[in-house]
Protein backbone atom coordinates (compact mmCIF):
# COMPACT_ATOMS: atom_id res chain seq x y z
CA UNK A 1 0.00 0.00 0.00
CA UNK A 2 3.02 2.25 0.41
CA UNK A 3 3.39 3.02 -3.29
CA UNK A 4 -0.34 3.73 -3.58
CA UNK A 5 -0.37 5.98 -0.52
CA UNK A 6 2.59 7.90 -1.93
CA UNK A 7 0.81 8.28 -5.26
CA UNK A 8 -2.35 9.43 -3.48
CA UNK A 9 -0.37 12.04 -1.54
CA UNK A 10 1.11 13.32 -4.81
CA UNK A 11 -2.40 13.34 -6.34
CA UNK A 12 -3.69 15.52 -3.51
CA UNK A 13 -0.66 17.81 -3.51
CA UNK A 14 -0.67 18.48 -7.24
CA UNK A 15 -4.33 18.30 -8.30
CA UNK A 16 -7.26 20.50 -7.16
CA UNK A 17 -9.29 19.59 -4.10
CA UNK A 18 -12.47 19.20 -6.15
CA UNK A 19 -10.96 16.05 -7.68
CA UNK A 20 -11.28 12.89 -5.65
CA UNK A 21 -10.53 9.26 -6.52
CA UNK A 22 -13.07 6.51 -5.91
CA UNK A 23 -12.82 4.17 -2.92
CA UNK A 24 -11.59 4.54 0.63
CA UNK A 25 -8.38 2.93 -0.60
CA UNK A 26 -7.94 4.15 -4.22
CA UNK A 27 -6.45 1.88 -6.84
CA UNK A 28 -4.03 2.67 -9.65
CA UNK A 29 -5.08 1.11 -12.94
CA UNK A 30 -1.86 0.25 -14.74
CA UNK A 31 -3.10 -1.83 -17.66
CA UNK A 32 -6.22 -3.27 -19.25
CA UNK A 33 -7.20 -6.07 -21.57
CA UNK A 34 -10.68 -6.52 -22.97
CA UNK A 35 -13.25 -6.16 -20.20
CA UNK A 36 -10.66 -6.29 -17.42
CA UNK A 37 -8.20 -3.90 -15.80
CA UNK A 38 -5.27 -4.60 -13.49
CA UNK A 39 -4.02 -2.54 -10.57
CA UNK A 40 -0.54 -1.87 -9.23
CA UNK A 41 -0.52 -5.27 -7.50
CA UNK A 42 -1.71 -7.04 -10.67
CA UNK A 43 -5.11 -7.62 -9.07
CA UNK A 44 -7.72 -8.12 -11.79
CA UNK A 45 -11.06 -6.29 -11.90
CA UNK A 46 -13.98 -6.72 -14.27
CA UNK A 47 -14.64 -3.22 -15.60
CA UNK A 48 -18.35 -2.33 -15.66
CA UNK A 49 -17.77 1.42 -15.83
CA UNK A 50 -15.19 1.94 -18.59
CA UNK A 51 -13.77 5.20 -17.29
CA UNK A 52 -17.29 6.71 -17.14
CA UNK A 53 -18.65 4.98 -20.29
CA UNK A 54 -15.60 5.99 -22.31
CA UNK A 55 -13.74 2.73 -22.95
CA UNK A 56 -16.57 1.18 -24.95
CA UNK A 57 -15.23 -1.86 -26.82
CA UNK A 58 -12.60 -3.17 -24.43
CA UNK A 59 -9.21 -2.06 -23.17
CA UNK A 60 -6.38 -2.45 -25.66
CA UNK A 61 -8.80 -3.37 -28.43
CA UNK A 62 -6.49 -4.60 -31.22
CA UNK A 63 -8.32 -2.76 -34.03
CA UNK A 64 -8.23 0.58 -32.21
CA UNK A 65 -4.69 0.16 -30.90
CA UNK A 66 -3.42 -0.69 -34.39
CA UNK A 67 -5.15 2.32 -35.96
CA UNK A 68 -3.73 4.71 -33.35
CA UNK A 69 -0.22 3.24 -33.57
CA UNK A 70 -0.18 3.47 -37.37
CA UNK A 71 -1.40 7.08 -37.29
CA UNK A 72 1.09 8.01 -34.55
CA UNK A 73 3.85 6.83 -36.86
CA UNK A 74 2.70 9.31 -39.52
CA UNK A 75 1.52 12.54 -37.87
CA UNK A 76 -0.36 13.04 -34.61
CA UNK A 77 -1.62 16.59 -35.00
CA UNK A 78 -2.31 19.08 -37.76
CA UNK A 79 -5.59 20.90 -36.79
CA UNK A 80 -8.65 21.43 -38.95
CA UNK A 81 -6.86 24.28 -40.75
CA UNK A 82 -5.36 21.56 -42.95
CA UNK A 83 -6.96 18.74 -44.90
CA UNK A 84 -6.87 15.45 -43.02
CA UNK A 85 -8.16 12.15 -44.39
CA UNK A 86 -8.91 10.62 -40.92
CA UNK A 87 -10.84 13.72 -39.80
CA UNK A 88 -12.88 13.94 -43.00
CA UNK A 89 -13.60 10.20 -43.12
CA UNK A 90 -14.74 10.28 -39.50
CA UNK A 91 -17.00 13.30 -40.10
CA UNK A 92 -18.54 11.61 -43.14
CA UNK A 93 -19.23 8.44 -41.16
CA UNK A 94 -20.80 10.29 -38.22
CA UNK A 95 -22.93 12.48 -40.50
CA UNK A 96 -24.27 9.36 -42.18
CA UNK A 97 -25.02 7.64 -38.87
CA UNK A 98 -26.56 10.68 -37.19
CA UNK A 99 -29.92 10.51 -38.96
CA UNK A 100 -29.87 14.29 -39.36
CA UNK A 101 -30.53 15.42 -42.94
CA UNK A 102 -27.86 17.49 -44.72
CA UNK A 103 -25.67 17.03 -41.64
CA UNK A 104 -22.42 18.79 -40.85
CA UNK A 105 -20.02 17.65 -38.11
CA UNK A 106 -17.80 19.80 -35.90
CA UNK A 107 -15.28 17.75 -33.94
CA UNK A 108 -14.08 18.69 -30.43
CA UNK A 109 -11.95 17.06 -27.71
CA UNK A 110 -14.71 16.61 -25.08
CA UNK A 111 -18.45 16.36 -24.53
CA UNK A 112 -18.40 19.61 -22.60
CA UNK A 113 -16.96 21.46 -25.59
CA UNK A 114 -19.44 19.70 -27.88
CA UNK A 115 -22.35 20.91 -25.76
CA UNK A 116 -20.81 24.38 -25.69
CA UNK A 117 -20.72 24.35 -29.48
CA UNK A 118 -24.34 23.16 -29.65
CA UNK A 119 -25.44 26.06 -27.44
CA UNK A 120 -23.43 28.48 -29.58
CA UNK A 121 -25.14 27.17 -32.71
CA UNK A 122 -28.65 27.23 -31.25
CA UNK A 123 -28.40 30.71 -29.75
CA UNK A 124 -26.92 32.12 -32.95
CA UNK A 125 -29.44 30.42 -35.20
CA UNK A 126 -32.39 31.59 -33.08
CA UNK A 127 -30.83 34.91 -32.02
CA UNK A 128 -31.82 34.18 -28.43
CA UNK A 129 -30.08 33.38 -25.14
CA UNK A 130 -33.05 31.44 -23.76
CA UNK A 131 -32.45 27.72 -23.22
CA UNK A 132 -34.65 24.96 -21.84
CA UNK A 133 -33.00 22.05 -20.02
CA UNK A 134 -34.25 19.10 -17.99
CA UNK A 135 -34.25 18.80 -14.24
CA UNK A 136 -31.64 16.32 -12.97
CA UNK A 137 -29.51 16.96 -16.06
CA UNK A 138 -25.75 17.10 -16.47
CA UNK A 139 -24.07 18.53 -19.58
CA UNK A 140 -20.47 19.36 -18.59
CA UNK A 141 -18.17 21.57 -16.57
CA UNK A 142 -17.72 24.69 -18.72
CA UNK A 143 -19.39 28.00 -17.91
CA UNK A 144 -22.29 27.50 -20.32
CA UNK A 145 -22.59 23.75 -19.70
CA UNK A 146 -22.84 24.41 -15.96
CA UNK A 147 -25.73 26.80 -16.63
CA UNK A 148 -27.80 23.99 -18.18
CA UNK A 149 -26.84 21.43 -15.52
CA UNK A 150 -29.59 20.84 -12.98
CA UNK A 151 -27.59 19.14 -10.24
CA UNK A 152 -26.70 21.12 -7.16
CA UNK A 153 -23.91 18.68 -6.34
CA UNK A 154 -22.27 19.43 -9.70
CA UNK A 155 -23.10 23.14 -10.00
CA UNK A 156 -19.92 25.15 -9.41
CA UNK A 157 -21.36 28.49 -10.54
CA UNK A 158 -24.72 30.17 -11.12
CA UNK A 159 -23.25 32.94 -13.28
CA UNK A 160 -24.23 32.72 -16.93
CA UNK A 161 -25.18 34.78 -19.94
CA UNK A 162 -27.90 32.24 -20.69
CA UNK A 163 -31.47 32.43 -19.41
CA UNK A 164 -32.19 28.82 -18.50
CA UNK A 165 -35.52 27.28 -17.51
CA UNK A 166 -35.62 23.70 -16.23
CA UNK A 167 -38.42 21.38 -17.33
CA UNK A 168 -39.86 18.29 -15.63
CA UNK A 169 -37.98 15.35 -17.11
CA UNK A 170 -37.03 11.68 -16.98
CA UNK A 171 -36.22 11.37 -13.23
CA UNK A 172 -39.54 9.80 -12.37
CA UNK A 173 -38.89 8.38 -8.89
CA UNK A 174 -38.85 11.86 -7.32
CA UNK A 175 -41.16 13.64 -9.76
CA UNK A 176 -44.48 15.03 -8.50
CA UNK A 177 -45.97 12.98 -11.35
CA UNK A 178 -44.34 9.68 -10.31
CA UNK A 179 -47.63 7.86 -9.61
CA UNK A 180 -48.92 8.36 -13.14
CA UNK A 181 -48.69 5.72 -15.87
CA UNK A 182 -46.35 6.24 -18.83
CA UNK A 183 -48.80 8.11 -21.05
CA UNK A 184 -50.12 10.30 -18.26
CA UNK A 185 -46.59 11.03 -17.03
CA UNK A 186 -45.52 12.13 -20.52
CA UNK A 187 -48.64 14.28 -20.87
CA UNK A 188 -48.07 15.95 -17.48
CA UNK A 189 -44.45 16.80 -18.29
CA UNK A 190 -45.44 18.09 -21.72
CA UNK A 191 -48.15 20.25 -20.17
CA UNK A 192 -45.53 21.61 -17.78
CA UNK A 193 -43.32 22.49 -20.76
CA UNK A 194 -46.22 24.25 -22.46
CA UNK A 195 -46.96 26.26 -19.32
CA UNK A 196 -43.31 27.22 -18.89
CA UNK A 197 -43.18 28.52 -22.45
CA UNK A 198 -46.26 30.61 -21.82
CA UNK A 199 -45.17 31.95 -18.44
CA UNK A 200 -41.38 32.20 -18.34
CA UNK A 201 -40.09 32.81 -21.87
CA UNK A 202 -39.90 35.92 -24.01
CA UNK A 203 -41.27 33.87 -26.88
CA UNK A 204 -38.05 33.22 -28.75
CA UNK A 205 -36.47 30.29 -26.90
CA UNK A 206 -33.42 28.94 -28.73
CA UNK A 207 -33.47 25.26 -27.82
CA UNK A 208 -34.27 22.46 -25.42
CA UNK A 209 -31.24 20.30 -24.60
CA UNK A 210 -31.84 16.85 -23.14
CA UNK A 211 -30.08 13.55 -22.50
CA UNK A 212 -32.28 10.69 -23.79
CA UNK A 213 -31.17 8.82 -20.65
CA UNK A 214 -29.66 11.01 -17.95
CA UNK A 215 -26.08 9.93 -17.30
CA UNK A 216 -24.71 11.56 -14.15
CA UNK A 217 -28.34 11.83 -13.06
CA UNK A 218 -28.35 8.10 -12.41
CA UNK A 219 -29.55 6.70 -15.76
CA UNK A 220 -33.02 8.20 -15.29
CA UNK A 221 -35.01 6.87 -18.25
CA UNK A 222 -38.20 8.47 -19.65
CA UNK A 223 -41.11 6.57 -21.18
CA UNK A 224 -40.86 5.74 -24.88
CA UNK A 225 -42.05 8.69 -26.96
CA UNK A 226 -41.51 11.19 -24.12
CA UNK A 227 -39.37 13.60 -26.12
CA UNK A 228 -41.52 13.10 -29.21
CA UNK A 229 -44.44 14.58 -27.30
CA UNK A 230 -42.33 17.51 -26.15
CA UNK A 231 -40.88 18.16 -29.60
CA UNK A 232 -44.35 18.82 -31.03
CA UNK A 233 -44.58 21.86 -28.75
CA UNK A 234 -41.04 22.88 -29.60
CA UNK A 235 -41.69 22.66 -33.33
CA UNK A 236 -44.83 24.77 -32.99
CA UNK A 237 -42.66 27.50 -31.49
CA UNK A 238 -39.63 27.12 -33.77
CA UNK A 239 -37.53 25.87 -30.85
CA UNK A 240 -34.60 23.56 -31.64
CA UNK A 241 -34.11 20.18 -29.96
CA UNK A 242 -30.55 19.23 -28.93
CA UNK A 243 -29.99 15.56 -28.09
CA UNK A 244 -27.02 15.11 -25.76
CA UNK A 245 -25.86 11.61 -26.75
CA UNK A 246 -22.56 11.78 -24.88
CA UNK A 247 -23.46 8.66 -22.87
CA UNK A 248 -26.29 7.08 -24.88
CA UNK A 249 -24.64 7.03 -28.31
CA UNK A 250 -23.10 4.28 -30.43
CA UNK A 251 -25.65 1.52 -29.74
CA UNK A 252 -25.34 1.38 -25.97
CA UNK A 253 -29.10 1.32 -25.33
CA UNK A 254 -29.41 -1.83 -27.44
CA UNK A 255 -32.76 -0.97 -28.99
CA UNK A 256 -31.35 1.90 -31.03
CA UNK A 257 -28.07 3.33 -32.21
CA UNK A 258 -28.94 6.72 -30.68
CA UNK A 259 -31.02 7.37 -27.59
CA UNK A 260 -33.23 9.87 -29.42
CA UNK A 261 -34.58 7.12 -31.69
CA UNK A 262 -36.74 5.76 -28.86
CA UNK A 263 -38.89 8.88 -29.21
CA UNK A 264 -39.71 8.88 -32.94
CA UNK A 265 -37.95 12.18 -33.55
CA UNK A 266 -34.92 13.53 -35.34
CA UNK A 267 -33.04 16.18 -33.35
CA UNK A 268 -31.97 19.45 -34.88
CA UNK A 269 -28.59 19.15 -33.16
CA UNK A 270 -26.83 16.12 -31.69
CA UNK A 271 -23.74 15.93 -29.48
CA UNK A 272 -21.52 12.93 -28.87
CA UNK A 273 -18.34 12.02 -26.96
CA UNK A 274 -17.02 9.38 -24.53
CA UNK A 275 -17.16 5.92 -26.14
CA UNK A 276 -16.63 7.08 -29.72
CA UNK A 277 -12.84 7.09 -29.28
CA UNK A 278 -12.69 4.06 -26.95
CA UNK A 279 -10.51 6.08 -24.62
CA UNK A 280 -8.93 8.71 -26.85
CA UNK A 281 -10.22 12.25 -26.45
CA UNK A 282 -12.88 12.73 -29.11
CA UNK A 283 -16.29 14.39 -29.28
CA UNK A 284 -18.37 16.62 -31.50
CA UNK A 285 -21.65 18.15 -32.58
CA UNK A 286 -23.84 17.34 -35.58
CA UNK A 287 -26.41 19.74 -37.02
CA UNK A 288 -28.23 20.54 -40.23
CA UNK A 289 -26.10 22.69 -42.53
CA UNK A 290 -28.41 25.70 -42.14
CA UNK A 291 -27.88 25.59 -38.35
CA UNK A 292 -24.16 24.86 -38.46
CA UNK A 293 -23.63 27.67 -40.96
CA UNK A 294 -25.23 30.22 -38.62
CA UNK A 295 -21.66 30.80 -37.37
CA UNK A 296 -20.31 33.36 -39.82
CA UNK A 297 -16.74 33.81 -38.54
CA UNK A 298 -13.75 31.47 -38.55
CA UNK A 299 -14.23 28.99 -35.73
CA UNK A 300 -12.17 25.91 -34.96
CA UNK A 301 -11.10 23.62 -32.14
CA UNK A 302 -7.33 23.22 -31.80
CA UNK A 303 -7.45 19.53 -30.92
CA UNK A 304 -10.87 18.72 -32.40
CA UNK A 305 -10.58 16.06 -35.07
CA UNK A 306 -6.81 15.67 -34.81
CA UNK A 307 -5.57 12.71 -36.89
CA UNK A 308 -4.71 10.51 -33.91
CA UNK A 309 -8.15 10.78 -32.28
CA UNK A 310 -9.92 10.56 -35.63
CA UNK A 311 -8.12 7.34 -36.51
CA UNK A 312 -9.09 5.85 -33.14
CA UNK A 313 -12.68 7.03 -33.53
CA UNK A 314 -13.07 5.62 -37.03
CA UNK A 315 -11.66 2.26 -35.92
CA UNK A 316 -14.04 2.22 -32.94
CA UNK A 317 -17.15 2.99 -34.98
CA UNK A 318 -16.24 0.43 -37.64
CA UNK A 319 -15.67 -2.21 -34.96
CA UNK A 320 -19.09 -1.49 -33.41
CA UNK A 321 -20.83 -1.73 -36.79
CA UNK A 322 -18.94 -4.71 -38.18
CA UNK A 323 -19.53 -6.76 -35.03
CA UNK A 324 -23.16 -5.60 -34.55
CA UNK A 325 -22.46 -4.55 -30.99
CA UNK A 326 -25.80 -2.77 -30.76
CA UNK A 327 -27.47 -6.19 -30.94
CA UNK A 328 -25.06 -7.51 -28.32
CA UNK A 329 -25.94 -4.56 -26.08
CA UNK A 330 -29.60 -5.53 -26.30
CA UNK A 331 -29.09 -9.22 -25.53
CA UNK A 332 -26.47 -8.74 -22.82
CA UNK A 333 -28.37 -5.77 -21.41
CA UNK A 334 -31.48 -7.90 -20.99
CA UNK A 335 -29.39 -10.55 -19.24
CA UNK A 336 -27.89 -7.95 -16.91
CA UNK A 337 -31.28 -6.37 -16.21
CA UNK A 338 -32.86 -9.72 -15.28
CA UNK A 339 -30.06 -10.37 -12.79
CA UNK A 340 -30.33 -6.89 -11.30
CA UNK A 341 -34.10 -7.26 -10.86
CA UNK A 342 -33.52 -10.50 -8.97
CA UNK A 343 -30.96 -8.84 -6.68
CA UNK A 344 -33.29 -5.88 -6.12
CA UNK A 345 -36.17 -8.18 -5.19
CA UNK A 346 -34.12 -9.41 -2.23
CA UNK A 347 -32.75 -6.00 -1.28
CA UNK A 348 -35.36 -3.68 0.30
CA UNK A 349 -32.88 -0.78 0.09
CA UNK A 350 -32.93 -0.87 -3.72
CA UNK A 351 -35.89 1.29 -4.72
CA UNK A 352 -35.62 1.00 -8.47
CA UNK A 353 -33.68 -0.61 -11.30
CA UNK A 354 -33.63 1.44 -14.51
CA UNK A 355 -31.88 2.01 -17.81
CA UNK A 356 -31.68 0.35 -21.21
CA UNK A 357 -29.26 -2.08 -22.82
CA UNK A 358 -25.79 -1.84 -21.33
CA UNK A 359 -26.69 1.31 -19.42
CA UNK A 360 -28.25 0.04 -16.19
CA UNK A 361 -28.50 1.45 -12.68
CA UNK A 362 -30.20 0.97 -9.35
CA UNK A 363 -31.07 3.57 -6.74
CA UNK A 364 -30.52 2.95 -3.04
CA UNK A 365 -32.92 4.28 -0.41
CA UNK A 366 -33.93 3.82 3.20
CA UNK A 367 -35.97 0.58 3.11
CA UNK A 368 -39.69 1.14 2.71
CA UNK A 369 -39.30 4.71 1.45
CA UNK A 370 -37.80 6.82 -1.33
CA UNK A 371 -35.55 8.68 1.12
CA UNK A 372 -32.08 8.57 -0.47
CA UNK A 373 -29.46 6.39 1.18
CA UNK A 374 -26.07 7.37 -0.15
CA UNK A 375 -24.44 5.11 2.45
CA UNK A 376 -25.88 2.00 0.80
CA UNK A 377 -24.37 3.14 -2.52
CA UNK A 378 -21.01 3.83 -0.90
CA UNK A 379 -21.06 0.43 0.77
CA UNK A 380 -21.94 -1.24 -2.56
CA UNK A 381 -19.13 0.60 -4.30
CA UNK A 382 -16.59 -0.69 -1.78
CA UNK A 383 -18.07 -4.20 -1.66
CA UNK A 384 -18.04 -4.62 -5.44
CA UNK A 385 -14.41 -3.57 -5.52
CA UNK A 386 -13.61 -6.27 -2.96
CA UNK A 387 -15.51 -8.71 -5.19
CA UNK A 388 -13.36 -7.76 -8.20
CA UNK A 389 -15.86 -5.52 -10.01
CA UNK A 390 -15.58 -1.82 -10.88
CA UNK A 391 -18.85 0.13 -11.05
CA UNK A 392 -19.83 3.80 -11.01
CA UNK A 393 -21.80 5.98 -8.66
CA UNK A 394 -24.06 8.90 -9.48
CA UNK A 395 -27.48 10.42 -8.96
CA UNK A 396 -28.48 13.69 -7.37
CA UNK A 397 -27.88 12.30 -3.88
CA UNK A 398 -24.94 10.05 -4.72
CA UNK A 399 -27.19 7.05 -4.14
CA UNK A 400 -27.21 5.39 -7.57
CA UNK A 401 -24.93 2.58 -8.71
CA UNK A 402 -24.26 2.83 -12.45
CA UNK A 403 -23.31 -0.14 -14.62
CA UNK A 404 -21.96 0.22 -18.16
CA UNK A 405 -20.15 -2.93 -19.38
CA UNK A 406 -18.25 -2.94 -22.66
CA UNK A 407 -20.46 -3.22 -25.74
CA UNK A 408 -18.71 -6.49 -26.61
CA UNK A 409 -19.23 -7.97 -23.14
CA UNK A 410 -19.81 -11.74 -23.06
CA UNK A 411 -22.36 -13.89 -21.24
CA UNK A 412 -19.65 -15.17 -18.91
CA UNK A 413 -18.61 -11.60 -18.04
CA UNK A 414 -22.21 -10.56 -17.37
CA UNK A 415 -22.67 -13.56 -15.09
CA UNK A 416 -19.37 -12.84 -13.35
CA UNK A 417 -20.47 -9.25 -12.78
CA UNK A 418 -23.86 -10.32 -11.45
CA UNK A 419 -22.21 -12.79 -9.07
CA UNK A 420 -20.01 -9.98 -7.74
CA UNK A 421 -23.04 -7.69 -7.37
CA UNK A 422 -24.96 -10.42 -5.54
CA UNK A 423 -22.07 -11.00 -3.17
CA UNK A 424 -21.73 -7.29 -2.56
CA UNK A 425 -25.44 -6.84 -1.94
CA UNK A 426 -25.41 -9.70 0.58
CA UNK A 427 -22.47 -8.07 2.33
CA UNK A 428 -24.24 -4.70 2.45
CA UNK A 429 -27.43 -6.36 3.70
Amino acid sequence: MGAVSDLLARYRNSLPSFLSPLYAEPIEIVRGNGGYVFDQNDERYLDFFGGILTTMIGHNNPAVTKAIQEQAGKVMHTSSLYLSEPMIALAEKIAELSGIPDARVFLTPSGTEANDAALLLATNHRNSNQILAMRNSYHGRSHSAQAITSHSSWASTSNSGLKVTFVQGPYRLRSPFRDLDDDAYTEACTDDLSQLLAMTSAGDVAALIAEPIQGVGGFATPPRGFFGSMKKHLDNNGILFISDEVQTGWGRTGEHFWGYQAHDITPDILTFAKGVGNGVTLAGVVARAEIMDSIKVLNFSTFGGNPLSSAGGLATINYVLENDLQANAKVMGDRLRAGLEAIAADSPWIAEVRGKGLMQAFETTVPGSIEPSSQHAIDMLEATKRAGLLVGKGGLYGNVIRLAPMLNVTEDEIDEGLAALQAAASEVE
